[in-house]
């Protein structure tokens, strides 16, 4: 009787150190870092379970021992608290930091760059064309109220969200530069400054050049002048859709669009596209000019005149430039004329 009592109480003492064995082994393989060589990205789905997650990570090779980590998400009491999304595990992480990694939702953040001067049919192409988001944009935005800027957003957010984003942004942006702007401006509501904003922002992609541009169309509206804007004829002709793939043509010039900036006085009727910061800046504090033209130079930029004699003198020369690098065409070849 006592030896039996004898070799139970070995047996405990042998099953309790077995135990704590499995136990200290549990911990350091939890703790020590794991096999995986190369970043590896793993799916959460929404609803995933304990179960499914490890296997997902297993499957993945971010862990080797799937029990182990169960049983350690189980023991902290966090397998609860695991969340759904997108991961991006760093070769070597431990399957303690990666049980941290879904405790806190370290989600893959990815990044829209929403380039100045595009329509917002543009902008709605550019996000059905954007992988991880939620494709569920029902109407193209209206035209000119989204800031052209970089967003950060997560797998699966939605596209409308995003756009009431841009949107929320411009208005920001809009009206904190509304309140600086220049005394006596031809225009009065933030509506209109957008509306020609647009315009400056298509005119030119040199930063440099938005103020002085906005400077040449303030002096225009300011006289009573068309503005006799290309990129406006372009809006009217595509009718918003984006660039042609052609030069505009005498026909173009000629049609009766609202839009047509050769042929209606003032503003357009609305914007012609989304334009950044810079371009609503240069609209609410132009470059304190007395010209009245530009043409492109042949170098990306342009070429500024006060006067209509000095402003034929730069549409020849851009002329002839053109004719050196252009087939013969009936195109017209400058803008503020």
């Amino acid at each position: 009787m006592r030896r039996a009592g004898r070799i139970a109480i070995v047996l405990l003492i042998a099953a309790t150190l077995a135990v704590s064995g499995i136990f200290i082994w549990g911990q350091k393989t939890f703790q020590r870092p794991g096999q995986l060589a190369t970043e590896a990205t793993v799916i959460v789905p929404r609803g995933a379970g304990l179960q499914r997650i490890a296997t997902l990570l297993a499957e993945a090779g971010v862990i080797d021992r799937p029990l182990v980590f169960i049983v350690a998400a189980r023991l902290k009491e966090q397998h609860l608290d695991l969340k759904a999304g997108e991961y991006a595990f760093a070769p070597g992480v431990s399957p303690a930091e990666a049980l941290a990694q879904l405790r806190e939702g370290r989600v893959v953040v990815h990044r829209l760059t929403v380039p100045e001067g595009l329509t917002s049919a543009q902008v709605a192409r550019l996000l059905a064309d954007t992988e991880g988001l939620i494709h569920d944009l029902k109407d193209i935005p209206a035209e000119g109220i989204l800031l052209p800027e970089t967003y950060d957003f997560i797998r699966d957010d939605r596209s409308s969200v995003l756009v009431d984003r841009m949107a929320t942004a411009h208005a920001r942006k809009l009206a904190a530069l509304w309140q600086d702007r220049a005394d006596g401006l031809p225009f009065s509501t933030p509506e209109e400054a957008r509306v020609l904003a647009s315009i400056v922002e298509k005119e030119t992609g040199i930063a440099a050049e938005r103020p002085r541009i906005a400077g040449v169309f303030i002096n225009r509206l300011r006289r009573g002048m068309r503005l006799q804007s290309d990129p406006s004829v372009v809006y009217a002709v595509s009718a918003g859709a984006g660039p042609l793939g052609r030069p505009l043509t005498l026909a173009d010039l000629r049609i009766d669009n609202p839009y047509n900036t050769y042929k209606v006085s003032g503003l357009p009727p609305g914007p012609i596209a989304n334009a950044g910061a810079a371009a609503l800046a240069a609209v609410l504090q132009p470059a304190a000019t007395d010209e009245l033209y530009f043409v492109a130079d042949g170098t990306g930029g342009h070429a500024f005149a006060t006067t209509l004699r000095e402003h034929n003198r730069n549409v020849a020369k851009w002329r002839r430039i053109n004719r050196q690098t252009e087939p013969a065409t009936d195109a017209t070849d400058s803008t503020g004329n």
